[in-house]
């Protein structure tokens, strides 16, 4: 069993984060998340699309931030398990106790709880053709907009996600918008630029309908629609990408005994622990009034979160606040001179 002074549960901007605010305070942790890789929703939903909202980072992609963030946590030499889901948490005294999936036990006093939404996964096209062409022609996501260069592409969805990557995708490669409805959920000004393409001639719109086969032996080459009036059409298409939305499962957590509300998790504003003792909830997973669902509320959660973890991991130690521009302590943590 491997002693810390925090678990930390998701690998995503905060979770990353919350590494930091902890090793600045000198405290050592895990962090385990169910993905393969670290970042979590900006990594699996939008890689290569551009944040806004970070302070003084006027525009970054999802894949930048990430790096950023393990380029910050490196002096800490922080263990992070992917591909690891924790399966169990019970209390031992003041510590409490995490198994994993992967027969791996931790022990901690401090339990941060940065997994966004949960564990998640996108709605996927009930089709056995699309399940076997997944991963090659098949996406639900966007990882390198390179590889879609050049290509015959149908994008279903009227949300943001597919309305973003068709206006994007347009630039040099040839583009089928395709929804259920007439009306889009996306923003009103993309779906502008979209229909001003589409008079162009670089973008087609398809609605009402939906898919009704892959047609295909061994690669995608066409797929066939069908429309509400019952009319079908086949479109050649080289790469197809579903954006449906996700179906979101919180898995375990809902059986830790924490108060929920709906799928997240109330916690206490003032230092983010829940109604257990030593777990904190912080991110897109955490309630409270006036709460805001952004990455930088994460950043400034985990923060106070992470004062309280101190104290919980070094009681008998008086914690005290040291800016970082002055402090020789958190400089030597840093590996700073």
């Amino acid at each position: 069993m491997k002693k810390t002074d925090a678990i930390i549960i998701g690998a995503g901007p905060v979770g990353l984060f919350a590494v930091h605010q902890l090793g600045i305070k000198g405290l050592k942790v895990v962090v385990i998340d169910n993905l393969n890789k670290a970042g979590g929703q900006c990594i699996e939903l939008y890689p290569d699309k551009p944040i806004y909202d970070i302070p003084a980072v006027p525009e970054c992609t999802g894949e930048q931030l990430t790096s950023r963030l393990l380029e910050q946590i490196k002096p800490f030499k922080t263990e992070i398990f992917l591909n690891e889901r924790v399966d169990e948490v019970y209390q031992e005294k003041d510590n409490w106790i995490v198994k994993t999936n992967n027969k791996n036990q931790f022990i901690a006093p401090n339990i941060i709880i940065a997994g966004g939404v949960g564990s998640f996964e996108p709605r996927k096209i009930s089709l056995k053709e699309a399940e076997k062409l997944e991963g090659k022609s098949v996406f639900y996501s966007v990882q390198n907009k390179e590889k879609l260069r050049n290509k015959k592409i149908a994008i279903f969805g009227g949300g943001d996600s597919a309305l973003d990557w068709a206006l994007e995708l347009s630039k040099h490669s040839t583009i089928t918008l395709i929804h259920r409805r007439n009306e889009f959920r996306g923003a009103q000004h993309t779906l502008s630029k979209i229909k001003d393409l589409e008079k162009e001639g670089k973008v087609s719109i398809k609605t009402p309908c939906q898919i009704q086969s892959l047609d295909n032996e061994k690669e995608l080459k066409s797929i066939t629609i069908k429309f509400d009036d019952g009319k079908t059409e086949k479109i050649q298409t080289d790469v197809m990408l579903g954006f449906f939305g996700l179906i979101m499962k919180l898995g375990p957590i809902a059986e830790w005994g924490l108060n929920m509300d709906k799928k997240t998790i109330e916690v206490n504003s003032k230092n983010f622990e829940t109604n257990k003792k030593g777990i904190f909830a912080v991110g897109d997973i955490c309630s409270y009034p006036g709460k805001l669902r952004l990455i930088l509320s994460g950043f400034h959660e985990v923060a106070l979160a992470s004062v309280e973890c101190f104290k919980r991991a070094r009681p008998n130690e008086k914690y005290k606040f040291e800016f970082t521009t002055s402090s020789k302590t958190i400089h030597n943590r840093l590996g700073k001179k």
